[in-house]
């Protein structure tokens, strides 16, 4: 096993960057930066030097020895200071280590589920959990990273072998009196298990709206001030507006944290009738769009102005509040009356909607559960033709089995591994 090393904090000058070294030589390379051998465990401060007996920098230097490691193998971590050249010239030293090599993207977090250290869900709560950038998105990765979605799959699986052990011993005893009828043990075992993926599944739509974010679209007729909503909204001047009908043509995309939850808020063209070509293109690039988005905020006297359809949970508010004598329900983006209004209504909107989402994150996740309820549907349906039956109810338990084992990574993974790693940074 090849020992590799990278930057694990950001490139750029810092008040502190650490440099991570995996593998058997690890502690070697510690040993001949700092003259002293390390010990297994241990958090040192030392001064490092090259080759040629330069002063490289002083730094806190951290070991750990494997199996207890992120890792799994021996490792050391060096703390330098943050300076460009202090980073570059450890680094200049370690290249030239014929012992080690830089690490490819994701590559420390690889060798840590190669070593057992993380399943593949908890691999992908971690890159999540570098990319989260609001309050629900850390909870809902911390809670994949800490494994509870490895846990739930595993008392799944234990369910179904348990099951199938069953199933199995009245196989192997068919020409035997077989003293107790295993077929209400295996049929609880199931319906619980067939239940259990079932309400997963239909809560990862959500989960993963969590995670990448949710839409809501500004939808009007033109001129009823969406830009300048948006404007608003975004706390600056991110579309042009005008007294000009039409002059949005493009889709205009604010990403901003509301309420803890990742949302992107889009200002669509006017929907009108148009024999401009450009606008018409903006028009219908519009209604998709809004028909797309996970909420629509309709700025209007009434749904009925608008040609899209109303869809329970989107949000109706009047326009132009400041030119209004009834501002009630109202907004105005010019002057910011009923904006926090707004703001509450699509909270609230997009946090009743995120309480259905459950621990699995992603549309692999979905697939593997999906595929192993629909083999537990199949075994449950052949389970109540009775013992005839027994042996295509076994096969399809396994297959159940086999899809759960591929949703913590043990099988039929291989081919998203390196899509999966490459997102990571070098120090990952």
């Amino acid at each position: 096993m090849d020992t590799i090393f990278a930057l694990a904090t950001a490139a750029g000058k810092a008040g502190i960057a650490v440099v991570r070294v995996s593998g058997p030589a690890a502690h070697e390379v510690v040993r001949d930066l700092t003259g002293q051998t390390p010990d297994a465990r241990g958090m040192v401060l030392r001064t490092l030097r090259g080759t040629d007996g330069d002063r490289l920098d002083d730094a806190l230097v951290l070991t750990f020895s494997a199996p207890a490691s992120f890792t799994g193998e021996d490792i050391a971590e060096l703390h330098l200071h943050g300076s460009t050249a202090v980073v570059s010239a450890v680094l200049r030293e370690l290249s030239s280590d014929p012992r080690l090599r830089m690490a490819e993207p994701g590559e420390f977090t690889r060798r840590a589920m190669e070593n057992g250290k993380l399943d593949l869900a908890q691999v992908e709560g971690l890159a999540d959990l570098i990319d989260a950038e609001t309050e629900s998105q850390r909870r809902q990765a911390q809670a994949v990273l800490a494994g509870k979605l490895g846990a739930l799959a595993e008392r799944w699986r234990g369910d179904l072998i348990r099951a199938a052990s069953l199933i199995e011993a009245t196989i192997d005893f068919a020409d035997e009196d077989v003293p107790t009828d295993v077929t209400p043990e295996v049929e609880i075992l199931l319906a619980g298990v067939s239940e259990d993926l079932a309400r997963e599944s239909a809560g990862v739509v959500m989960a993963e709206r969590i995670r990448t974010g949710f839409e809501v679209a500004i939808v009007g007729q033109p001129n009823v001030g969406k830009s300048t909503l948006l404007n608003a909204l975004a706390g600056r001047k991110a579309a042009i507006t005008s007294d000009y009908a039409g002059t949005t043509r493009d889709i205009i995309e604010v990403r901003m944290d509301l309420d803890g939850l990742a949302v992107t808020m889009l200002d669509t063209a006017g929907l009108r009738e148009t024999t401009d070509h450009v606008e018409r293109l903006g028009v219908e690039l519009a209604r998709d769009r809004a028909e797309q988005a996970d909420l629509r905020v309709f700025l209007a006297e009434s749904v009925d102005e608008i040609p899209v359809r109303f869809r329970d949970g989107d949000i109706l508010m009047h326009p132009k509040a400041d030119s209004r004598a009834d501002r009630q329900g109202a907004v105005s983006g010019k002057t910011g009356e009923g904006v926090s209004e707004l703001v509450e209504r699509i909270s609230v909107a997009l946090r009743d909607r995120s309480a259905s989402a459950g621990i699995a994150t992603r549309e692999r996740h979905r697939i593997a559960m999906e595929r192993a309820n629909t083999a537990l549907c199949s075994g449950i349906s052949l389970l109540s033709e009775g013992p005839d039956r027994y042996e295509l109810v076994a096969e399809e338990l396994r297959t159940a089995i086999r899809a759960l084992e591929s949703l913590v990574g043990r099988v039929d993974v291989e081919t998203l591994l390196d899509e999966i790693f490459a997102s990571f940074c070098l120090g990952k």
